[in-house]
């Protein structure tokens, strides 16, 4: 008997709901589930994502030399079968 009524301090009815109520675990409780982040640490997590995004989109559209790198790309048009490392035709 002693367990359940450790089991039954525990649970409380509150409108008709059982909402578990922490006994010596700390932390908040909630029915079914955990608690979630408090609003402020929401704003300051979208804060620090979008400023992230932010600098990285605006890095790509001013600096694009930065990820594309510095030199004119070549055109494979002009490279010649040799440097390809193709055989010539008239080899077997």
């Amino acid at each position: 008997m002693f367990g359940l009524s450790r089991i039954q301090h525990g649970v409380r009815t509150i409108a008709g709901i059982n909402r578990a109520v922490p006994v010596r675990n700390g932390g908040s409780a909630v029915y079914r589930g955990a608690a979630g982040p408090s609003k402020i640490r929401q704003i300051q997590g979208y804060t620090i994502v979008s400023a992230m995004w932010f600098w990285i989109l605006w890095r790509f559209y001013h600096e694009p030399k930065d990820v594309f790198g510095h030199f004119e790309y070549p055109d494979p048009s002009k490279w010649t079968d040799a440097e390809l490392g193709i055989p010539a035709d008239d080899e077997d």
